[in-house]
């Protein structure tokens, strides 16, 4: 039984090359390992559940709840389909496929299954490794035929060793250099050298000069083998494509040098005609110049005229106009146009005919002024012709005829520079005003005694504002000076001094034009209201309205301050006296309403005026309530009141018109407030002052005064009525302005 056995093992080694069925094989040549592989039968020939039917799917859930059939169902799965968005994946489970023998992965071909090669028809790149690793054996193999191969020849076309140069010649270094590197092989028994790297790829094609061995046993003699030959054929064969890649490269060369010759030819014939083109324009240009010179010799026919000098210098710079620009305009300028200008302004007078020769410079401004130097304003005689030509042969009539000028007959002088000022350049404009004009002007003002002269000085003074502007500012000091000296012995009754004074208000800087009426005409306004003397039986007005009538010279404030120094308290004395002899109140209403009636609306509004009239009205309602027991006219308590309220509220109505006023002029500049803010009514108004001030305002809950909301304003209560604000009293709601119950909420 022993040799049995071994006669099994011996078969059973022969034919393990042979593709055997598990299920032949007996019990005991089934690797012991197999045997207690637990539930799997060798026998079984696939999966459990490959072979089934697609219907048992998920038939394990009749014993669960079934939660993953439903899950699959509520995202879209349909049953019979492969899952994804698509239906891309596979219906079946995943196949097994059982290996034949015993032979490693891949001994027995393809172990795919049919599933796998419909699903995934792309063959495996192990495959194309294996069918490339058969092929590669194979050669170590003997031709079972054992013929001899075949010799396979490369052909190389001349096309494709010209692209091989191309290539060679962009990415190597150039050709010459590699062929005359020394290359020293020592790789063989014998030291070799070589000249060049192409010689190292064929060294092997080169006979040695060693013996050659004894041919074997089964070794066949060679019948054709010449090394040299060989090696001299390769050595043809590299040279004659070195010269086609050589004449290729040199043909190319050549032909690039004719497309830039062919350019330069190009470049150099228009460069050729423009040359020519400036010849015969010079050539042209000098002959008209040549033209010019003989026309201006004294004894010539037909001698040249400003016009027609004109119209030849307008054909330079419209048909010549490189050439012209190029050219020295000055000294051709010199040359022929400023003979021809002198003459024509020989008999100039500019205060006579102050438009003479304007459209003339004009004229010549575009034909001569350097295009270079008009954003310059300063002197560059050197490049500029027109602005030589103003200095040397205009600036001289001007200047003779400022020497002989009287800056009193101001009118002439001024005409003539306003008819030239947009000819001129900027700079001879300055040099008119700064080192002709001004001088004479200060020296005139020097001379001036307003005491004497009987032309006022703003006649001939005022007139140059519009050229000079800010270079008369030396000049107001002195007229100030002169007129204080001059107003030492004025009196107020004199409105000669307003009409002098008068032109000056606006060119004095406020600062300046305030302080000269504080100092010379404020005293003398409060030494008149001093000495008015206030009668109601028989008032004189006129030293009152020397006063008022310097209302629009003097600033308001000082006008205030005047009257209420000298006038407000004797006017006040002689109310009291006059209430205090029993006085008819009709009267003194209308002697009230009369002084009130002489005030300006502007000072009316300022608020020590107003409360100097109020202190009246507040007198005289004292008079009338204290006035009891004793005699009183009928109704004069009634009117006093009905006065006094009337009046008061006319002044708060016109102050909460100005406030409002303003508050629209700032809403529409924009001016503190957001477009949002702008305030709508009274109220919107005296919030928005509230929050400017930080004072609290806010309606009483459950208080009103006549229908009426009653606010807190501060510490203060208030109720508005048509545009005033009312604020509680003692006794009563008193009408009272914004400005004034802001001061008492503070």
């Amino acid at each position: 039984k022993p040799a049995a056995e071994e006669e099994v093992e011996d078969d059973s080694d022969e034919d393990d090359e042979k593709p055997i069925k598990q299920e032949e094989l007996p019990k005991e040549v089934v690797p012991k390992k197999l045997k207690t592989g637990g539930n799997f039968k060798p026998s079984q020939k696939g999966f459990a559940g490959g072979n089934k039917s697609f219907m048992d799917f998920g038939s394990w859930e009749r014993h669960t709840k079934g939660i993953g059939q439903k899950l699959l169902q509520k995202m879209g799965y349909v049953p019979g389909r492969g899952l994804g968005k698509n239906a891309q994946g596979i219906i079946s489970p995943i196949e097994a496929k059982q290996r034949k023998g015993k032979g490693a992965v891949g001994a027995y071909g393809s172990e795919r299954t049919s599933q796998s090669l419909q699903d995934f028809p792309v063959v495996d790149s192990e495959e194309e490794a294996e069918e490339a690793f058969q092929k590669d054996l194979s050669q170590w193999r003997k031709d079972p035929n054992g013929g001899k191969k075949k010799p396979k020849y490369s052909y190389k076309t001349v096309e494709e060793l010209k692209a091989k140069g191309r290539i060679g010649k962009q990415l190597s270094a150039p050709p010459k250099e590699l062929s005359q590197v020394k290359v020293i092989d020592m790789t063989g028994r014998e030291q070799k050298v070589y000249y060049s790297y192409s010689q190292i790829g064929h060294k092997h094609n080169i006979p040695d000069d060693s013996p050659q061995q004894p041919l074997g046993k089964d070794s066949k003699p060679q019948g054709f083998a010449l090394p040299e030959l060989e090696h001299n054929l390769q050595l043809l064969i590299d040279i004659t494509e070195q010269e086609i890649i050589q004449n290729d490269r040199q043909l190319q060369y050549e032909r690039d040098m004719v497309i830039n010759l062919t350019h330069e030819i190009q470049k150099i014939s228009e460069v050729l005609t423009h040359e020519e083109t400036a010849i015969g324009n010079l050539s042209k240009v000098l002959e008209m110049v040549e033209e010019c010179e003989r026309r201006m010799m004294p004894n010539c026919s037909n001698p040249l005229t400003l016009d027609e000098c004109a119209k030849i210098f307008g054909t330079l710079q419209d048909k010549y106009y490189e050439e012209y620009r190029m050219s020295d305009r000055v000294d051709l300028a010199v040359a022929i146009v400023f003979p021809l200008m002198k003459d024509y302004f020989k008999n100039w007078d500019p205060l006579k005919d102050c438009t003479y020769g304007t459209d003339v410079i004009a004229k010549w401004k575009t034909l001569l002024e350097n295009d270079q130097l008009l954003s310059l304003s300063g002197q560059d005689l050197t490049t500029d012709a027109f602005h030589r030509l103003m200095w040397e042969i205009w600036m001289p009539y001007v200047r003779n005829i400022i020497t002989q000028w009287q800056p009193r007959n101001c009118g002439p002088m001024v005409d003539f520079l306003d008819s030239w000022v947009h000819v001129i350049p900027v700079w001879v404009l300055d040099n008119i005003l700064d080192q002709l004009i001004f001088p004479k002007l200060q020296k005139e003002v020097e001379n001036w005694n307003p005491l004497t002269d009987t032309v006022p000085i703003h006649s001939w003074i005022h007139p140059w504002l519009p050229l000079m502007q800010a270079r008369l500012e030396p000049l107001y000091s002195p007229i100030r000076n002169k007129l204080a000296n001059a107003l030492q012995k004025w009196h107020p009754s004199d409105s000669s001094a307003k009409l002098i004074l008068q032109p000056w208000k606006d060119v004095f800087t406020p600062g300046s034009w305030e302080a000269f009426m504080v100092k010379n005409i404020v005293p003398k306004l409060g030494m008149c209201l001093h000495e008015l003397v206030i009668n109601p039986h028989q008032q004189h007005m006129d030293a009152f309205y020397w006063v008022v009538d310097w209302a629009g010279m003097i600033s308001v404030s000082s006008l205030v301050g005047l009257l209420e120094k000298h006038f407000f308290p004797k006017w006040l004395q002689v109310l009291c006296s006059w209430l205090s002899n029993s006085p008819n109140y009709e009267e003194i209403t209308k002697w009230y309403l009369g002084w009130k009636s002489m005030f300006s609306d502007q000072v009316l509004a300022h608020p020590s005026i107003k409360e100097k009239f109020n202190e009246a009205l507040d007198i005289m309602n004292r008079a009338v309530s204290s006035s009891v027991g004793g005699y009183m006219q009928p109704g004069a308590r009634e009117n006093i009141a009905y006065l006094t309220h009337t009046e008061r509220r006319k002044d708060f109505q016109y102050e909460a018109m100005q406030e409002r006023r303003e508050a629209e002029n700032m809403a529409q500049r924009g001016i503190g407030m957001a477009a949002s803010s702008v305030p709508m009514n009274f109220k919107d108004l005296i919030q928005t002052k509230a929050e400017e001030h930080n004072i609290v305002f806010m309606p009483v809950i459950g208080k009103r005064h006549e229908g009426k909301q009653l606010y807190t304003f501060g510490r203060i209560v208030i109720y508005i009525d048509r545009g005033v604000v009312f604020v509680q009293g003692e006794k009563t709601w008193v009408p009272t302005s914004l400005q004034s119950l802001i001061d008492m909420a503070k």
